[in-house]
């Protein structure tokens, strides 16, 4: 896709050079017949367009043409190209019926799906969930539609420099890294996501995009040296123990995804092992576990970096193998082991699959199928249940936690998978499974081991859940229950059992920020809003930039804990938060 970055679509404003273009993407995949559809959608696309400009001052027909381009990078059908050509014509001067009647009902169902996300008469929070809704709904139907509002946004993000409202700037590039790179990533859209995040960071954390960028370039160099005096030395293992190999190279890692990283480790950079990381592509699975091992004689592996996502793949469908070794010098550096078809469908996720022969191509629409996409079904379900009671505010926030935050995968005893949010606890993984489990749980067993119902659960974990027939949830669930889901079923439960007292339960964020005067009076302003009183604030700093804010508090409704932390989050110098539940003072 990095080519597609530097495409000039003002160069493509006829017929004749942008089928050549198509053909280069596309590599010759369309018929006859389908580039015909294909070239009356680009010149009833120009036909409509004709008198419009961008911001940038460019024809507005470069949009579509763009897009277009990306979907067929991304080996959408005909009828997908044909509809990213005129997806912005219904709004701008043509009809649905017009489409239909020219171009046929699947071409004008896409267009109609993609007009009806962006359709939308609400203002401010109503606006957003009610297109976030729309869009989930869409995808269920037919994913096209959002893949084609995936790459919609994705030329939107690489011109939004031209917008001349700040304000919308801002809310554009929020809503990106909120919703749609985080849909890219559960579509297994590794490149596209990774796209979309970077994008978007300049703009919603400009200062930390900007330090960021600066520390990568100043470090990728050294790396990448260490790297060149690697790779010969694994080139030569792999060649002496007979493994064939497709192709070696250095991937370095993208800035936002680097960002949330050190973040996560007071941002010191030592711990950012993966910064420059060598990729190893070979032809078979039986072929990735021989080069782990060739690998492995080579240097010394680093204790507790062995990933095998081959084995046990991500939610979104991600596999390869990950192991951090002792190179060279003792430098830590990683590696990462998989197949082509590994690596095509970790940039390409789902349209990885979607070279189709006539006979397996579906009919009408393009459904996700399969337990890898089970989640967009499970989000129907949700919505129907959970979203539809809850305030416009709580279902665009629940939503980010249950669907869009950084994912965990856990195993059931009979080895099947559970997709969880970051920080989920058994609690939380009782009520995916079933109501009347989480509804009598009394403890859990994670790897074996008992742990407490508030236990933070880890990708790869097997958790095996304890019940009791007379056993009814507690209120106190309600302040380590991170999804709505689990929420949702202990209120149920509290309403319809005798009325109990809640517990009184104390929280302490420790919050990274930089060392700027009034940051700590921000802080407790946010907090404040919230009509909560804090206990204690205490400052330490930890470097020459960086200070720890430790504030604690009571809560008064635990659902409050995450509106709060994406307050804070919006505060200019916060980093990173590491919420903690403590037992309140007497």
């Amino acid at each position: 896709m990095s080519d597609l970055a530097n495409l000039a679509p003002q160069t493509l404003l006829d017929w004749e050079a942008y089928r050549r273009e198509l053909d280069r993407i596309a590599e010759h995949r369309y018929s006859s017949v389908e580039y015909e559809l294909i070239r009356r959608a680009f010149d009833y696309a120009a036909d409509i367009h004709r008198e419009q400009l961008r911001f940038s001052g460019d024809p507005y027909l470069t949009h579509p043409i763009a897009v277009s381009l990306t979907a067929a990078a991304y080996t959408l059908d005909a009828p997908t190209i044909a509809a990213a050509l005129i997806h912005d014509t219904v709004e701008d001067g043509g009809s649905l019926a017009d489409v239909r009647k020219r171009f046929g009902d699947e071409v004008a169902q896409l267009v109609d799906g993609v007009t009806k996300v962006d359709k939308i008469h609400y203002h401010g929070a109503e606006r957003a969930a009610e297109s976030m809704r729309r869009m989930f709904f869409a995808v269920a139907e037919d994913v096209r539609v959002i893949i084609l509002k995936l790459v919609d946004r994705l030329h939107n993000m690489q011109t939004l420099w031209a917008h001349p409202a700040p304000e919308k700037r801002l809310r554009i590039a929020t809503e990106t890294l909120d919703i749609y790179a985080p849909i890219a990533d559960r579509l297994g859209m590794g490149e596209l996501k990774g796209e979309l995040e970077d994008l978007a960071f300049a703009y919603v954390h400009p200062d930390e995009h900007r330090w960021v960028s600066r520390e990568i370039r100043k470090r990728i160099p050294e790396r990448e040296d260490h790297l060149k005096k690697v790779q010969p030395l694994l080139e030569r293992a792999l060649h002496d123990e007979g493994i064939p190999v497709v192709a070696i190279s250095a991937r370095a890692k993208r800035f936002y995804s680097a960002w949330k990283k050190v973040s996560r480790y007071d941002m010191n950079w030592d711990h950012v092992l993966d910064l420059v990381a060598l990729r190893v592509v070979v032809p078979e699975i039986e072929h990735c576990y021989a080069a782990l091992g060739a690998i492995h004689a080579l240097w010394p592996p680093m204790p507790g970096r062995i990933k095998d996502y081959i084995a046990l793949p991500k939610p979104n469908g991600y596999q390869s193998l990950h192991t951090t070794v002792f190179c060279e010098g003792g430098n830590a550096t990683e590696f990462q082991i998989r197949t082509e078809t590994m690596q095509r469908e970790s940039e390409y996720g789902i349209t990885a699959h979607w070279l189709w022969s006539e006979t397996e191509k579906p009919k009408t629409g393009t459904r996700l199928v399969g337990k890898k996409f089970a989640w967009v079904n499970q989000l129907k379900a949700w919505q129907e249940k959970i979203g539809a009671a809850q305030s416009s505010e709580d279902y665009l926030e629940s939503l980010k936690i249950d669907f869009f935050r950084d994912r965990i995968f856990v195993l059931t005893p009979k080895g099947d998978v559970v997709d969880l949010p970051e920080n989920a606890t058994p609690v939380d993984f009782a009520y995916h499974i079933h109501s009347e489990i989480g509804d009598h749980a009394v403890g859990a067993k994670v790897n074996s081991k008992m742990v407490s119902l508030d236990h933070p659960l880890s990708s790869g974990d097997m958790v095996e859940m304890l019940t009791q027939k007379n056993k009814r949830p507690s209120a106190e669930w309600l302040a380590f229950a991170k999804t709505a889901l689990a929420r949702s079923q202990i209120r149920h439960a509290l309403k319809s059992a005798a009325p109990v007292e809640s517990p009184v339960r104390a929280t302490e964020f420790e919050i990274t920020v930089d060392d700027r005067v009034g940051i700590l009076k921000d802080i407790s302003g946010a907090i404040a809003r919230f009509r909560i009183n804090i206990e204690t604030a205490s400052a330490e700093r930890r470097a020459s930039v960086y200070s720890t804010i430790l504030i604690r508090f009571q809560q008064k409704r635990p659902d409050q804990i995450e509106k709060i932390k994406t307050q804070i989050k919006k505060i200019r110098g916060v980093r990173s938060i590491v919420e903690r539940v403590k037992p309140a003072k007497s």
